[in-house]
């Protein structure tokens, strides 16, 4: 079973490979494939980065992924903190989520057939164990387990958005987590989130957000990071405590 690395904001440049373009019954999908190390790669918001999160056609890449035989998924994100103590720099090994989206498409099984996917583990504890290795061998900076908010987007939140979401018990806030992750597990694929505080929450910092500045602390951290997430997938043992493998979607 093969790798893939979906990248996020500041992760997609300099990645080398062959494009695929794969169709899939909810569209086409542009993905590149390194040879070298047999792995995937799917640039989440596109080409140039074009693509906002609201529009970003999940079911399609996460389809082409299950199609092409993937089982082991790695995903970055750069994400905004809800807590003091969640300074910008720092990872955050991701290990439960909050949906907070509305207007997505969240299943792939909205058609003939009734599913309901119990999502009590929603990311695969052995990547998240294996990451944290090579994370810590590269002297990153990162806790083991946090609580991602996925909004809407594409703008950012309120400062009284920040406050309730941190009173719900979420650690960090990003739009592109859901249905991301929904769907891997719907395909029974396994799935990790890197998620890379790149600012405070709006009213955690005197200043005003600025996605410049996302882009300028990923730059900083991803030669580092895509180390560590390369190396984590080329070292995946067999077998999982995952759900297995959808064998239709």
């Amino acid at each position: 079973m093969a790798g893939a690395v979906i990248g996020g904001t500041g992760f997609h440049e300099g990645i080398a490979g062959v494009t695929r373009e794969v169709d899939t019954p909810y569209g086409p999908v542009q993905l590149w494939h390194d040879h070298t190390t047999q792995l995937w790669f799917v640039p989440r918001h596109g080409p140039g980065h074009r693509v906002p999160p609201h529009r970003v056609n999940y079911r399609a890449f996460i389809w082409a992924l299950w199609q092409l035989e993937v089982q082991w998924i790695l995903a970055t994100a750069a994400v905004g903190s809800l807590r003091r103590e969640l300074p910008p720099g720092r990872v955050v090994l991701v290990d439960q989520f909050i949906d907070w989206t509305r207007c997505r498409p969240h299943t792939f099984y909205d058609r003939d057939t009734v599913v309901h996917t119990d999502f009590t583990a929603p990311y695969c504890p052995t990547l998240r164990r294996l990451l944290g290795r090579q994370l810590a061998a590269r002297g990153l900076d990162f806790v083991p387990e946090g609580c991602y908010v996925c909004t809407e987007g594409p703008r950012y939140e309120t400062p009284a958005e920040v406050r309730a979401l941190s009173a719900w018990g979420g650690d960090v806030v990003g739009m592109t987590n859901v249905p991301e992750v929904v769907l891997a597990r719907e395909a029974g694929l396994c799935y990790a989130l890197v998620a890379v505080v790149t600012n405070y929450g709006a009213g955690l910092s005197p200043g005003r957000l600025d996605h410049r500045e996302v882009v300028e602390l990923m730059s900083r951290v991803r030669p580092e990071l895509t180390a560590a997430v390369t190396a984590t997938l080329c070292e995946v043992p067999p077998g999982c405590v995952c759900p297995p493998r959808a064998q239709n979607l």
